[in-house]
């Protein structure tokens, strides 16, 4: 007597390729999961490096740029959260171009009294018209960035200011309450100023 051993059929679903819709689909899946999972884990990071910095003189790739940072706690109204962080960082980033402004201006008397220091009424003077030109455009003033953090306190909104010195050196050289010489000076000195201030706070922060 004979067996016949009958074996089943494969079943050619399981070593058959993903349809082209299924496997895009498939993929789609995987990259919204990978990209939730990245924003997770960047929003986990921990505190933004300007937040821990503050405001400044920065040089970012090919561009320079004065920064100010202002923080407020609180506040439960988001909005006026919001706004009164971004007054504080304009006000903040004032200080800086206050600082740089006077710098720029004590090279600008060197340069032009020779050791002869009459002229020191003249300097001030255009030292007063720049500081008051920029007070009078820091509404203008772009607000970059914001951060959020709960604490004990409350919750605490942090706003980063900037404002790039080629914008600062393109007004300040057309303020008509600039004589000729001041203007020009401007112009080709705000850069090396720029770099030589940043160079002195990197200093000062490096002890």
């Amino acid at each position: 007597m004979e067996f016949q051993v009958l074996c089943p059929a494969p079943d050619r679903s399981l070593t058959a390729p993903f349809p082209p819709g299924r496997l895009r689909k498939s993929r789609a899946f995987s990259f919204l999961i990978f990209s939730a999972l990245a924003l997770i884990l960047a929003a986990c990071s921990g505190t933004p490096k300007w937040v821990s910095k503050g405001g400044g003189y920065m040089s970012e790739k090919d561009q320079k740029a004065f920064y100010g940072v202002g923080a407020v706690t609180g506040i439960r109204n988001e909005p006026l959260a919001k706004e009164t962080a971004d007054n504080r960082a304009r006000a903040d980033l004032a200080k800086y171009i206050d600082t740089y402004t006077a710098y720029l201006m004590r090279d600008y008397a060197a340069s032009t009294t020779a050791g002869d220091f009459t002229k020191s009424s003249e300097e001030q003077n255009v030292e007063r018209a720049v500081k008051t030109f920029v007070s009078a455009h820091l509404s203008g003033v772009q607000v970059v960035d914001r951060w959020e953090k709960d604490e004990k306190s409350g919750k605490v909104t942090y706003a980063l200011a900037k404002m790039d010195l080629a914008s600062f050196k393109e007004s300040v050289s057309q303020m008509k309450e600039l004589n000729e010489t001041a203007r020009d000076f401007v112009r080709k000195n705000a850069e090396r100023a720029f770099d030589r201030l940043q160079q002195e706070e990197d200093r000062r922060n490096a002890k």
